[in-house]
């Protein structure tokens, strides 16, 4: 039957990643983009540059493959970063800007002032934060100098590479990602016209919603592209959480803590988000899932290295962190760009506290890798007090997971066994999912359910009362990042 083909466009890179019958990796190349900081607090991305690190993979993971067909292919994106193009050229009418980016954080406080939040949480399962699609393109529209014209499309990540990959003939999105934008009403599973209002975003630049799992068009050489979901999503579902409790960790540049919680959706819940986790073509409804949003994790290593320039290398910091065994009192709160779950304060910043003369890089690296594990805490325990649930065990993916002292340091905070499966790309391994189901590559939910393989389970290797008392400590200098910047 062939190869299942995933594209994963993500917030530094682009991963085409290539799946057999079994799940089994077959090949992958990836490539990163540029990244653009115009201003403080301004991060933004070049489209153009995303569709090249698309084609240059794709051709080099074919090149790898040989002969071996290609049975579909799967889309998982950067969700709320916000592509603008034109219909009639396919060219972008500006720079995406980020999901990191916090310009519109004075906009989302005028929205709340208003008494406009009760509605977003209502429609959307979201926050009024900046983090998410609507205003980003409310201001692209009212000051980024983008005409709100008849040609215009808008579109998340996806949506920009579906509609290359399509040869410009089709621009579609599903609801994962359609309700990371501020503008989709997640009970009703369509765009909600008030929310557009709200925003000044004309409906007619929208794309159409169709299935996670279904084809939306095929390739110029003939190929399906039969699954799409946002990265996190697609985690939850290439991690075999496809049944209600069961809950999964992405360390990436954020990290994304998703639980599946079935096919009713709840109610709002305070610090957390509500998400469509994946429709599926043919099936009524959706699956829905809570999500806690941490801004800053893995981007936090990427300082460590680009920025301060104390290690050479991202796994350089496991080592480097390793060689001592506490960071004697040093907590990093990496807030570059606000706080997300469960604070949402796009206002808090970077802090460092506890620093003497005896401070050290090590003990600085040790403080990044904690402060990650403290931040999915952090989420966690909103999300068991919202649940009424205890968590049993968390599934751990994502380029941070290959590090076995976050790992540890994971399971000593949240007092549970952290599992990382054999494969760990499991965002492009969900969009292949996704894609494969709905071309019959696997047969059911089950089928792709039972392909899942443990690989590392870390067990908790310190008391609670010390993890506790780590915490606290934390939680301390969370209270001294909170609303740093003033509100402009």
């Amino acid at each position: 039957m062939g190869v299942v083909v995933a594209i994963d466009a993500g917030t530094t890179g682009v991963r085409a990643f290539a799946v057999d019958e079994a799940g089994t990796p077959v090949g992958w190349s990836y490539r990163e983009f540029p990244q653009h900081f115009p201003t403080p607090g301004w991060v933004e991305h070049d489209a153009d540059d995303i569709w090249d690190a698309v084609q240059t993979t794709l051709a080099e993971l074919r090149a790898s493959l040989g002969d071996q067909p290609v049975a579909a292919i799967g889309i998982t994106d950067q969700r709320e970063t916000t592509v603008v193009w034109d219909r009639k050229t396919g060219r972008p009418r500006s720079r995406a800007i980020v999901w990191q980016d916090r310009r519109t954080a004075a906009r989302c406080d005028e929205l709340r002032d208003a008494g406009r939040l009760p509605l977003v949480r209502e429609r959307t399962g979201l926050v009024l934060d900046p983090y998410f699609s609507g205003t980003k393109l409310e201001w692209l529209l009212t000051e980024g100098g983008v005409e709100a014209d008849a040609d215009l499309a808008f579109g998340t990540v996806d949506s920009w590479v579906l509609w290359n990959l399509t040869g410009g003939t089709v621009h579609a999105t599903e609801p994962s990602n359609a309700s990371r934008t501020m503008l989709y009403d997640i009970r009703a599973l369509e765009w909600s016209a008030e929310l557009c209002d709200m925003l000044g975003v004309p409906m007619s630049c929208l794309p159409e919603v169709r299935p996670s799992c279904g084809r939306f068009g095929t390739t110029e050489d003939g190929i399906p592209v039969s699954g799409i979901a946002g990265d996190q999503q697609a985690a939850l579902f290439g991690q075999a959480c496809v049944t209600p409790g069961m809950a999964k960790n992405t360390y990436g540049t954020g990290s994304f803590l998703l639980m599946n919680v079935g096919t009713t959706c709840p109610d709002p819940v305070e610090g957390l988000l509500t998400t469509v986790g994946w429709t599926i073509d043919g099936q009524p409804g959706a699956v829905y899932a809570l999500e806690g949003a941490v801004f800053v994790t893995g981007a936090a290593v990427q300082w460590l290295r680009d920025g301060l320039q104390i290690i050479d290398d991202a796994a350089a910091i496991e080592p480097l962190a390793a060689s001592v065994d506490t960071t004697d009192g040093v907590y990093l709160v990496p807030a570059f760009t606000g706080l997300g779950s469960p604070w949402w304060d796009p206002y808090a910043r970077g802090t460092v506290v506890g620093i003497t003369r005896g401070t050290t890089r090590a003990h600085l690296a040790r403080a990044t890798l904690e402060s990650i594990a403290f931040q999915t805490r952090d989420v966690v325990e909103a999300m068991c007090a919202a649940s009424g649930e205890r968590l049993t065990a968390l599934r751990a993916d994502g380029g941070a997971s290959a590090n076995g002292l976050l790992l540890q340091l994971q399971a000593d905070q949240l007092q549970v066994p952290v599992q990382r499966p054999v494969v760990q790309e499991t965002t492009a391994l969900g969009a292949a999912y996704l894609a494969g189901l709905a071309e019959g590559v696997w047969s059911s939910l089950e089928e792709v359910g039972a392909q899942w393989q443990l690989d590392v389970e870390v067990t908790p290797g310190t008391d609670a009362a010390t993890a506790d008392a780590a915490y606290g400590g934390w939680t301390r200098a969370v209270e001294r990042s909170l609303r740093w910047e003033a509100p402009t």
